[in-house]
Order: structure tokens, then sequence, then C-alpha cells
């Protein structure tokens, strides 16, 4: 294989000669990273459409004070994400998308330049650190992460909250290093008021995540240098009444509202609820996301994980100390809520990258250490495991496999064995930008190819096109078992949901252009409710595939009023 080294050093060394150029290069990265399957992947069930088709219901109804979901009360988050989606969208209809209103891609808009901005602004946190071509590879390792990638292709909140989460770190750091004489440049005087104008978006974004984690953190550092008087700079005066200006006008619109019913509900039941329980069944037992770190921070996870010994002896040390204070004390909190979720721990993520980075330049990584040559392998063997898991659910699921993604898979396999030798022969740097090309590749052949191919997995798409081909204007439509989110988004907000086959029966004997949507285990008592009401609809299609949630095989078949 044609050696690496030489071109990744010269690209590297023309892109970290300036600001502007690395943000260039980042920004081209990060869009390779995070573009493929962006437009084609389906809507996500449940939480992706749940959030879309709030949103959507802000542009159909004009009120963007309230959060709903059909005629549910959707209060659990602030409405930042939403207004986002919401703008997004309307600028989609403006430049004259067709259907706009129905085009997830325009909703995961703002989780793309979230997404992107966290690895830019990972950058920009980690020149506090490290060498301008290492906060290079830094920014490009976040691009490369496999979370991060997963939440710039969800219209969710997590790839936003991501992006506020390192520049307020970012700021925080600056601070801290320059109290600590540790930084190598004078702060900028504004830097106060990127801190706080990040804290008041996550704030819309999230609510307390953000300031949990940076709170922590300073906490933490107050108690190491005994006292509060390095926090002076972030002026905490004007910054949170910038805050308040920002946030309060919506929390009191929306408590005048409701009638401080959000608060109960997001408050006392979603946050909450998450902290003594585990909700919506993602419970899961404290170590989770240590366990599940190998693939969320793939490709980079190995050799973050052989930095811990480098961490703990120079933990002391002003730099070492504010990054294991991002890290360790809101890691602890989201090991010990019962509610366990991937994108949790996506705002520590840059830290991680930063005290990897740090060990590399300080020669904190020992590829002679027992194991370590074994860890590195794990950059290969993750990946081999995924691709056998897209093969098999390819085949188990449809009969066939993702022939157009098989060469990047081979590709990337070729590229991960790669990163594993560089690491052998000492090329600590040159296996880690191997890691960026590995992840581009991965990520080209499972969002690009293999995901779009598992058409078993599109129930809701294949069942929106019926309705537009059933050949009737304005139809009303029902639905009776199959109950996804992304079922509401694709076929409108009045979608009725039948709570038996009989319900759906009864709804196509009503006038009008009418079709109903039935699972299988309710199709008996549907066609003895059609056969009394001496119903004959017209049969347009049976569709089979698979729900990911509860992890069913269905049918369905499409009726029409006759």
């Amino acid at each position: 294989m044609v050696s690496l080294s030489p071109a990744i050093d010269r690209i590297t060394s023309f892109a970290s000669a300036s600001h502007l150029r690395a943000c260039a290069l980042l920004l081209l990265l990060a869009l390779a990273a995070f573009l493929p399957g962006f437009s084609t992947l389906q809507p996500l069930d449940r939480d992706e459409p749940r959030f879309a088709q709030a949103s959507k219901q802000m542009l159909e109804s004009g009120d963007f004070v309230d959060i709903r979901f059909q005629a549910e009360a959707r209060h659990k988050k602030p409405v930042g994400i939403y207004w986002l989606q919401s703008a997004a969208v309307s600028a989609g209809e403006a430049l004259g998308v067709p259907q706009a209103r129905t085009q997830i891609w325009l909703y995961r808009l703002p989780s793309l330049v979230g997404a992107v901005a966290a690895v830019l602004l990972t950058y920009w946190a980690l020149l506090a650190f490290v060498s301008p071509p290492l906060a290079l590879l830094g920014g490009a390792l976040m691009a490369a992460c496999v979370l991060l990638g997963v939440e710039a292709r969800i219209a969710k909140t997590d790839a936003v909250l991501a992006a506020c989460a390192v520049a307020t770190m970012g700021a925080l750091a600056r601070t801290w290093l320059d109290w600590t004489r540790s930084l190598a440049f004078v702060p900028s005087c504004w830097n106060w008021l990127v801190f706080w104008s990040a804290t008041a978006i996550a704030l819309l974004i999230k609510g307390p995540i953000v300031p949990m984690v940076w709170g922590l953190a300073m906490v933490v550092l107050c108690v190491s240098e005994r006292g509060v008087r390095w926090l002076k700079p972030l002026r905490f005066g004007p910054g949170l009444l910038l805050c308040l200006i920002v946030v309060l006008p919506w929390f009191i619109a929306i408590a005048v509202k409701t009638g401080g019913s959000f608060f109960a509900e997001s408050v006392g039941q979603d946050m909450l609820g998450k902290v003594s329980e585990g909700q919506e069944k993602h419970w899961g037992p404290p170590g989770l996301y240590l366990l599940i770190f190998f693939g969320t921070y793939w490709p980079a996870a190995a050799f973050a994980a052989m930095a811990i010994p480098f961490a703990w002896v120079r933990r002391r040390e002003p730099q070492i100390l504010f990054l294991l204070a991002w890290i360790v004390p809101s890691w602890i909190v989201f090991e010990a809520v019962p509610t366990k979720l991937p994108h949790y721990v996506l705002p520590l993520y840059p830290a991680i990258t930063a005290l990897l980075l740090l060990a590399l330049v300080n020669g904190g990584i020992d590829r002679f250490r027992r194991g370590a040559v074994a860890t590195a392998a794990l950059v290969f063997l993750v990946p081999l495991v995924l691709v056998g898991v897209i093969l098999y659910g390819n085949w188990t699921l449809d009969q066939t496999l993702p022939y157009r993604a098989l060469p990047l898979f081979a590709l990337m396999l070729l590229v991960a064995w790669r990163v594993v030798a560089a690491f052998r022969r000492g090329d600590l740097e040159g296996a880690l930008w191997r890691c960026v090309l590995a992840s581009l590749l991965l990520g080209a052949g499972v969002y690009g190819f293999a995901v779009e191919s598992l058409r078993s997995l599109k129930l809701s798409p294949r069942l929106a096109e019926t309705v537009a081909t059933a050949g009737c204007a304005d139809p009303k439509v029902i639905t009776a078992g199959y109950r996804e989110p992304s079922l509401v988004f694709l076929t409108g907000t009045d979608l009725a949901m039948a709570a038996d086959g009989a319900a759906a029966a009864s709804f196509l004997g009503q006038p009008g252009c009418r079709i109903a949507f039935v699972e299988k285990r309710f199709a008996a008592e549907f066609q003895t409710a059609i056969s009394q009401a001496g119903l004959t609809p017209r049969l347009l299609t049976t569709l089979n595939g698979f729900n990911l949630n509860g992890g069913r095989r269905l049918e369905i078949a499409v009726f029409a009023r006759p």
C-alpha cells in the first residue's frame, strides 16, 4: 500500500499554517463525514420525528411558544431546537424546496450546523492546550467521532448542545489557564461573552445540561485553587444578565400559556424521572458509558484509553486538572443517572480529545506497554464487527447485501489495519490521521449505501408513498397497530390512531377520501367489522417490514374507501 504519511504531512502543514486554512480543512472534513446519508436516511423513530413533527406543527399553527405533538403537549425540552428547525424549514419553503414540511433533511440542518460548529470549536478550544497542528488533529478526530456523526444526522438537540458545551469550556479553559500562567497567549477580552452566549443558547436548547458541566468543573477547580478569584474575568454579573435577556421571555411566555405545567412536566417528570428511574425503556447500569465508549468514540477511543495512565500521573498540572474537571464529575453524574442514552456524554468528548493529544505530545502513550497493541487493534476490530452486523442485517431483513458499500468497507478495514501498523512503528500522529480517513470511509459506506439499502426499515416512508398514490385528493388516514411518530410526520398531523381493527373499519365507512393502515394482528377484527358494515374497501397494497422499536416484523395492509 502506498504510504499516506508524506501526503498527510503536506496537507496538515499547509492547513495548520493559518487558522483560516485549518478551519477550511475541518469544514471539508466535517461535511465529508456528516453528509453521506444526510438527506436520504428516513426519519428515525422515535425521538427525531417527535422533534420534527412538533416543529412542523409550530409552522402549521403559527404558535411558536407552545410545543405539541398532535394534540399532546410536548413539555420536555425548551423551545430552542424547535425554533431552529422551524427557521430551516421556512427557509427551505422560501427557496422552493418541494414538500418542505415533510423533508426530514431540512429539520436536520440545525444538527448539521451544530456538529460542524462542534468540530470547529474543538479546534478553537484545543488551541489553549496544544499547538495548531495538534489542535487541527483534534478537530478532525471530533469530525471522525461516530457519536457526533450520528447526532449530525438526527433532528434533535444534541449536536447543537455539543457545540455550546465546547464553546463554554473553551472559554473557561482560557480563563483557568491564564490564571495559572499555563496559557501561551492572552485571552480575548470577549472571552466572557463567548462563555455566556453559549450558555444562554444551551439553556434554550436543553435546559441546565451545559451549566451542569461547567458548574461541576468550576467546583473542582475552585476547591483545587482554594478560591474563586480566577473566575472574575468571566464577569458573572453581565453574563447572567445576558442569559436572562435571552431565555426569560420564552420561559415567561410558556409559563403563562401553560399555567406552569411546562415546568412541572419538564422538571418534575422528564428531568427528575430520568434521575430517579430509567425513563422510556432507556435504563442502563452504572458503567454503561465506559462499556460503549470504544464504539461511540471510535476511531480514537483506543488511544484515549492508553492516555489514562498519563492523565493520572500528571493530574495536578493545570492543563490536565482542567480536562479531568471537565470529564470526571459530569461522567460520574451521567453514570449514576438510571436513564442512559449514548449522546449524554457527547459534551465531554472534546476534553477526552484534548487529553489524548496532550498524552501524545508528551510521550504519554507507550506502545511498548503490555496490551497496547491489542488495544490499538480495536480500531480494526470494532468496525469489523459493525460491518458484520450490517451485512447480517441486510441479508436477514431483505435477503440482499449492500454491494456498493462493500468496496468502501474493504478499504476502510485496510486503512484501520494500517492504523495499527503505524502505531506499532511509533507514528502516533500518523495513526490518528489514518483513524480519520478510516472513519470517513466507514461513514460513506454505512450511511451512503448500507443503511439506504435496508428497505425493511422504511415502513413509514413506504406507507406515506401509498397515500400519495391513492388517487384521491386530501385523503384522511387512520392507522391500526403501527403508531410510530415518523408516520405522523410523513402522513400528516391529523393522522388518526385506531384503538382496534373495528375502529379502522368504522373510519373507512365515513364519507370522503379515506385510507386505513391495518397491521396484521388487527386484520381479523377489521375484516369482521367491514363485513358487518357491508363495506368493500380496496386493498391498495400490503407492506412487509421490520420495526426497530420492539424488534418485530410487521405486515401492514393498506385499504382505501371504495
